[in-house]
């Protein structure tokens, strides 16, 4: 007689407890879905990917001791077949083709959970790709676009990690503390800062600071 397989067991992999607590809630309620565990942080997440082989890790860009995007890069790299998927405040629009390019089946925004996270969760599982309608939308528009530099937004010429060292300049944090957080040196810390005020077009570390905080006050 065979057994029944059970369910898709998931691992919940963000910083703040009532998005983990309500995303825990929604799969629970699930037959085929189930939360085999819980973390904030990279290296707690790390160490329960590692001892539960979850069936799909769900991922926010922002955890505690660093960015998600390194996390996907860290999972991907242990396992090239690891189901991945990004729910996140910040704007898929920057975000979900790094996302992709990083190892991530699928992006959700969180502002879109309600009605979409379990569908996004059921389509990673089977390996296929997800991405909301406007972001498909986008991602054709710029395929079919010629390249014109002068109109791209300089954003999104940012490297993975200068975006990350650009976040946190505008929330304020010293180039000594996102050093330290990130595990780099403070001189590679600094070389980021130039390559950022070069592509951003700024002339002075006032003037990035300036544009790293409005930019956070309008992305989270």
């Amino acid at each position: 007689m065979e057994s029944t397989p059970g369910p898709n067991r998931i691992l919940i992999v963000d910083d703040h407890p009532i998005v983990r607590e309500g995303l825990a809630a929604r799969i629970e309620f699930q037959p085929d879905l189930e939360v085999c565990g819980e973390a904030s942080n990279i290296e707690d997440a790390l160490a329960l990917y590692r001892s539960l082989s979850p069936d799909l890790t769900l991922i926010d860009i922002q955890l505690e001791d660093g960015n998600g995007m390194e996390l996907i890069k860290e999972i991907h790299a242990r396992n090239a077949s690891a189901k991945i998927l990004v729910v996140s405040a910040f704007d898929e629009s920057l975000y979900a083709e790094r996302a992709l390019r990083a190892g991530a089946l699928g992006y959700v925004n969180k502002r879109e959970l309600r009605d979409s996270v379990i569908d996004a969760i059921r389509t990673v599982l089977k390996g296929e790709r997800y991405l909301s309608c406007t972001m498909m939308q986008h991602m054709l528009r710029q395929a079919m676009s010629p390249k014109n530099p002068s109109k791209e937004d300089p954003i999104s010429r940012l490297s993975d990690r200068e975006l990350e060292v650009f976040q946190l300049i505008g929330h304020g944090i010293t180039t000594a503390a996102i050093a330290s957080q990130l595990n780099l040196s403070v001189h590679t810390i600094e070389t980021h800062r130039e390559k950022l005020r070069q592509k951003l077009g700024v002339k002075n570390s006032i003037e990035l600071m300036k544009v790293a905080f409005q930019w956070v006050l309008e992305n989270g």
